[in-house]
């Protein structure tokens, strides 16, 4: 599946469980775009699909690795991504193995052509994060688990207040770590999930 935003789904061959992993490129495939893998999964697989796509002419089809999280579903082929492409790595914990740059709350990186916003959304994980880039709209989720379609349960502060940062955000369509883009209503869902959370933290202030 691909945007325009030269955004494309990668599917491996369905054997194995995995999480999605998204392969980002500039529109025009200049040599200043940064080619990016956002999260790798678990199928080796999804190698040969990135090696039969057109990413750009004198430059490596993925340059940079991000990762939304630390689990092995979303990272567990890094060791093969990195034997075939030698990307620069990017994740929120410090303490992931072959991370060359370590994520802050709020930073702005390149992606592709776009600059996307790292958000700190705990909840899934300690260090899950989602990336927003506003030219588009776009919102890779990881595994924030949104949309929140039930109330009950308690959430997290720092989860609570991500969902408030969201809400900010002109949110058009949302590519989470698991099943299909949501590109319709995307950020009514999100809005939703934030009022079914505040009902459910009694005490939380509301939006």
């Amino acid at each position: 599946m691909v945007t325009d935003m030269k955004v494309t789904v990668l599917k491996g061959n369905n054997n194995v469980y995995s999480s999605n992993a998204y392969i980002v490129t500039g529109d025009w495939k200049r040599m200043e775009d940064v080619n990016t893998l956002i999260d790798v999964g678990s199928d080796p697989s999804v190698i040969d699909s990135i090696q039969e796509m057109a990413t750009g002419i004198g430059k490596s089809k993925v340059e940079q690795v991000v990762f939304t999280h630390d689990h092995s579903d979303h990272t567990l082929i890094m060791p093969l991504i990195r034997q075939v492409f030698n990307p620069v790595v990017y994740a929120f914990s410090p303490f992931m193995d072959g991370v060359d740059h370590v994520l802050k709350n709020g930073q702005t990186l390149r992606i592709g052509d776009r600059n996307f916003e790292v958000i700190h959304i705990p909840g899934h994980s300690d260090d899950s994060i989602s990336l927003y880039g506003e030219e588009d709209g776009v919102l890779f989720l990881g595994d924030a688990p949104i949309p929140v379609r039930f109330p009950g349960g308690t959430y997290e502060p720092g989860f609570v207040h991500a969902l408030k940062i969201l809400c900010r955000k002109n949110i058009r369509i949302i590519y989470p770590g698991h099943g299909e883009p949501i590109n319709h209503d995307a950020y009514d869902q999100v809005k939703s999930s934030l009022g079914i959370v505040l009902q459910s933290n009694i005490g939380e202030d509301g939006f």
